[in-house]
């Protein structure tokens, strides 16, 4: 058995599951969860649900699913420096994004907005609904039944929650997730990988999409930099091969800051338990100043230059007809809801009914969203000018 630093969550020491089960002979706790959340309906789905570029629109983009495993490698490895538990941080990271609905983040906000009025949607409230509540794979309970720390990980994976959406709320009162303090480090590591991988992620991809180049990443000394020495090291090497090696030398940089800067800060706060890390002041794990400083640069240049792109507001536009469309249909005519989903309504327009059709739309990938919004109003919204 691998050693384990003191401040590391023990699956031994877990505080159970909300419904007793006898444990596995083959696996420990947080093993059994990232099976449980590999083998789920909704981790499946996410290979066909928008990262930035909508999942049609090529083959080789990144969607939910391998966004989800990069975080987790990544995660795995932080993990394994710190002497934290890697099964933990590892099935943070793959279950981190299952509350997202299509479209990306467009599809979160206008979902939002549909909501209100109806206690609105949150893809991280979202998440825990999903393995609490909505997975339907046991017959003695709904939801995954995971450990209370995969649980706290998820709901609490940026930090203390004061005023939480009412999903995580209401589920806090069945399972009390102690959501003002912080949580454990393998969630801290597994939510700041997920900002190392989609930083780099999102720069190949906005790359191979001909939206920025290598002269646009020279605009950033830090990039500028590490580009310069790939060309002084490979003579002639193509624009897409320097990308690459690119991305490859600023996840390890970024991976190199991540342990180094925690490990800082651990001998400073010197937490002797998963409690000392839990009732910090401040989170534990984190980058150094220098690259928080270059993240903010690097998020604001994609913002700029991908997320704000005339062809990606273009889809935005048209993933925001969708899904006001649907939501319009479905909350006014529950009857068009299928008959496993309608039994949970009451009266069209209620916070009840809202919620299940809430809950449909945001389980769809960005396929059937399509596809549904053909059904119920006789046309491809795809086939439409401007898409």
């Amino acid at each position: 058995m691998t050693k384990k630093a003191p401040y590391s969550t023990s699956f031994s020491n877990s505080k159970g599951r909300l419904h007793i089960e006898a444990e596995s002979i083959n696996r420990n706790p947080f093993q059994r969860d990232r099976d449980r959340v590999i083998h789920s309906d909704s981790f499946r789905l996410l290979k066909h649900i928008t990262q930035v570029f909508v999942a049609h629109t090529g083959d080789y983009y990144r969607t939910r699913l391998t966004h989800s495993l990069e975080v987790s490698q990544i995660a795995r490895t932080v993990a394994r420096r710190l002497e934290i538990d890697e099964d933990l941080a590892e099935v943070l990271a793959l279950a981190h994004d299952l509350g997202h609905p299509p479209f990306a983040h467009s599809g979160e906000d206008v979902l939002d907005d549909c909501m209100n009025g109806y206690d609105g949607f949150d893809h991280n409230a979202q998440t825990l609904r999903i393995l609490t509540t909505l997975e339907e794979r046991y017959p003695l309970f709904n939801g995954l039944n995971l450990t209370w720390e995969t649980l706290e990980g998820i709901a609490k994976h940026n930090g203390p929650l004061e005023d939480p959406h009412i999903s995580i709320k209401n589920f806090n009162k069945l399972y009390d997730l102690d959501l003002k303090t912080f949580p454990g480090l393998e969630a801290q590591i597994a939510s700041l990988s997920d900002d190392i991988a989609y930083n780099n992620h999102d720069i190949d991809d906005g790359f191979r999409a001909g939206f920025i180049n290598l002269d646009d990443l020279k605009s950033i000394e830090f990039l500028a930099d590490i580009i310069n020495q790939i060309s002084l090291e490979f003579k002639e090497i193509e624009d897409h091969m320097v990308v690459k090696e690119l991305i490859r030398r600023l996840i390890g940089l970024m991976v190199d800051d991540l342990i180094t800067q925690t490990k800082k800060n651990l001998d400073t706060f010197l937490p002797t338990s998963v409690e000392g890390i839990r009732n910090s002041k401040t989170s534990i794990a984190s980058f150094s100043d220098f690259f928080i400083s270059q993240d903010k640069i690097i998020r604001d240049f994609l913002r700029s230059r991908v997320y704000e792109h005339v062809s990606i507001e273009s889809e935005r536009i048209n993933s925001k007809k969708i899904i006001e469309g649907l939501f319009s249909k479905l909350i006014n005519n529950i009857d068009l809801l299928p008959n496993q989903l309608k039994k949970k309504c009451d009266i069209p327009k209620s916070k009840i009914s809202a919620r299940v059709v809430c809950d449909y739309i945001a389980s769809m990938t960005d396929r059937s969203a399509v596809e549904n919004h053909a059904l119920l109003y006789g046309k491809d919204i795809m086939d439409q000018p401007g898409y």
